[in-house]
């Protein structure tokens, strides 16, 4: 865009003032005045403007009033005040409140003002810019994330007929006939099917709206180990929960979060434990769910600990996804919740959960 299509809007109560800023910048911009800011709220309603300056001082409202005014309904144009006298107050108040670009007192140097509309006009440019490229993000990230979620239903049918395949091959006593292959593609099997579970938590995550309904601690707590712990019978649970008040939150992620913990609590078990035990413990308040899930598994390295909720990471000793933790920490985020751990090899490992009870 040159500078003869910057179109600067200029208030001020005195005609010889707009006259003479016409007279100077007209060859240089797309000029529009005002004599009042009612006038310039007008122009503003019909007219794309870049820059607006506005006097300080004029009769029905200040320069900082009316830019205050119009930062919710106009909060692209890039503001300028003008001041022919020393107001630090109202100067510095604009200036904390972001109303204004630059102040310029009068009477103006051409030169300087010239190139403060120049300055003002390419920080209008980059915002412009910087919000069509986050738009343009915004919509390949939602593309991306569409195409993940109808790809990893697409994959869950054929996943779901070669585990119906194993099974049968379990019920026909056929499972060991061929060496190790058939429990080498039902490890293979489950492993993608955890891949793409987790995938889905984190699309579901990312894209549902944050919901209030009543969450009962008690029978979400009983569904999430038995569907957990088919996988390892011998670990023993501990439920201990107090909820003698209603609980109302977002029922979806407090699952997955409770899920991920006690999923996690039964896969890291150290294998020549012969008491694996996973204790919870739940409290609810008509502020908050306290949560606590330990266990005496093989624990966390103290280095690890303040990476265990980074995207993807993965100890020595975790053969996951490394995505159960961040999908863990994302919906707490989403729900305003909190979480802390504390972890050694000797142990296990101990997750504090704070949820807030939504009224």
């Amino acid at each position: 865009m040159n500078s003869s299509t910057i179109r600067v809007l200029y208030i001020d109560d005195e005609e010889n003032n707009l006259n003479a800023f016409k007279a100077g910048f007209r060859r240089q911009y797309e000029i529009y005045t005002a004599i009042s800011a009612a006038e310039g709220l007008k122009i503003l309603e019909n007219v794309i403007v870049h820059v607006i300056i506005a006097d300080q001082k004029m009769p029905q409202t200040t320069g900082v009033e009316f830019f205050k005014s119009i930062v919710n309904t106009f909060p692209d144009p890039v503001r300028i005040l003008l001041t022919g006298y020393t107001d630090i107050e109202a100067l510095a108040d604009a200036i904390n409140h972001g109303d204004i670009y630059r102040y310029i007192t009068k009477p103006w140097n051409d030169l300087e003002l010239h190139n403060s509309i120049k300055n003002a006009y390419d920080a209008y440019k980059a915002k412009i810019d910087l919000r069509e490229k986050i738009a343009e993000l915004e919509k390949t990230n939602d593309e991306l994330n569409r195409f993940i979620y109808s790809i990893s239903h697409e994959l869950r049918a054929p996943l779901v007929s070669a585990m119906g395949i194993v099974n049968v091959v379990k019920m026909e006593n056929l499972f060991h006939s061929s060496g190790e292959y058939w429990g080498m593609i039902e490890t293979c099997s489950n492993k993608l099917d955890y891949y793409i579970q987790k995938t889905l938590q984190y699309y579901k995550n990312n894209k549902l709206v944050h919901e209030k309904s009543p969450v009962d601690f008690k029978t979400i707590i009983n569904e999430l180990i038995e569907l957990y712990s088919y996988s390892d019978k011998e670990t023993h649970f501990t439920v201990d929960i107090i909820q003698d008040i209603p609980f109302y939150g977002d029922a979806f992620r407090i699952e997955v979060i409770l899920g991920n913990l006690i999923s996690n609590a039964i896969k890291y078990q150290k294998k020549e434990e012969k008491n694996k035990k996973v204790e919870i413990h739940i409290e609810v308040t008509k502020d908050i769910a306290e949560i606590t899930i330990s266990d005496n598994g093989m624990g966390i390295l103290n280095e690890h600990l303040e990476k265990i909720f980074t995207q993807f990471f993965k100890s020595k000793t975790n053969h996951g996804s490394g995505l159960g933790l961040f999908i863990v920490k994302e919906a707490l985020n989403k729900i305003s919740g909190k979480i802390s751990v504390s972890s050694n090899t000797i142990d296990g490992t101990t997750f504090k959960i704070i949820i807030p009870n939504v009224k």
